[in-house]
């Protein structure tokens, strides 16, 4: 389990596909605190340390997961990534409950600054627009974020100064497709309403 605040931003320096993608990412994380098998949301996924050195971490990214998510079609050396680590016993939940499981992309369809801070709008799958509600929260690229207002598989969100500084927000541009997990709640509640 994830809260959606951003702890580091790392960067992919290496990626090779070897029957699975396996990527490694320089992270500022004191990597002897790491443990192999540790959960480490990467760009909102959440993804297993398979391997460990001074000031990096590596994980395999299965064909589903790069299908689901933008790290099969984004993730390139050099690109930079929203890194947070598993919660544990006792820390504070900053951010919501995220847990790592991606549902899909959005895609940037506009940007405009609104005084300091940046309105982006994002467009959802139709198939996820209905678990986005006003004021509700969402996880995009494993940032824990409320959403402003909805309009059919639209919605919008603002990204204050600090998180643009602290995340890799400050880097999106319109067309960029984005990880997006919805909240856990909503789709409890859907799924209670189904029966």
């Amino acid at each position: 389990m994830f809260t959606g605040i951003i702890t580091d931003v790392g960067s992919v320096t290496k990626l090779e596909q070897e029957g699975d993608l396996r990527a490694r990412i320089q992270t500022g994380y004191d990597t002897s605190g790491i443990d192999m098998g540790a959960s480490i949301a990467s760009d909102g996924v959440c993804l297993t340390v398979v391997g460990l050195g001074d000031d990096w971490y590596e994980v395999q990214i299965s064909a589903e997961t790069a299908a689901k998510t933008n790290l099969g079609q984004h993730w390139a050396e050099g690109r930079r990534v929203n890194l947070e680590r598993a919660l544990k016993v006792g820390d504070e939940l900053g951010g919501h409950i995220v847990s790592g499981h991606v549902d899909g992309v959005a895609e940037i369809i506009e940007m405009k600054d609104e005084g300091d801070s940046t309105r982006v709008t994002l467009r959802a799958p139709k198939e996820l627009a209905r678990f986005i509600a006003q004021k509700g929260s969402v996880a995009l690229n494993g940032t824990s974020l409320t959403v402003n207002d909805v309009d059919g598989c639209n919605f919008g969100i603002n990204f204050i100064p600090h998180t643009k500084e602290v995340t890799t927000w400050g880097d999106a541009r319109v067309g960029d497709l984005v990880n997006l997990e919805i909240d856990t709640l909503a789709r409890y509640v859907a799924r209670l309403n189904e029966m």
